[in-house]
């Protein structure tokens, strides 16, 4: 196994717990897509906000899921990028 390999394990563990804790299906946490974005945010806007907009996706996720609705995180993740966008273009 690789070091990548290794952490990767390392992740799938610490996933499952912290999902467990918490009652979620660890099968809902789209790694991939959460660093994408907070690695956009990160360096596209400002670095302690990256964590704020996984919470803001997560947020979003859960009360389309309350409320019954399908739950799009590529759309949704597109929206808060965008965000990002909108800010650059105004200054």
């Amino acid at each position: 196994m690789t070091d990548f390999g290794a952490t990767r394990a390392l992740w799938a563990d610490w996933i499952e717990d912290a999902c467990a804790a918490v009652g979620i299906d660890a099968e809902s946490v789209d790694v991939v897509t959460i660093h994408a974005m907070t690695k956009k945010i990160a360096h596209g806007f400002e670095r302690p906000m990256a964590p704020v907009g996984a919470y803001i996706l997560g947020v979003a996720v859960g009360h389309l899921q309350e409320q019954g609705r399908p739950v799009d995180i590529e759309s949704l993740q597109q929206a808060i990028e965008a965000t990002i966008t909108e800010r650059e273009e105004q200054t």
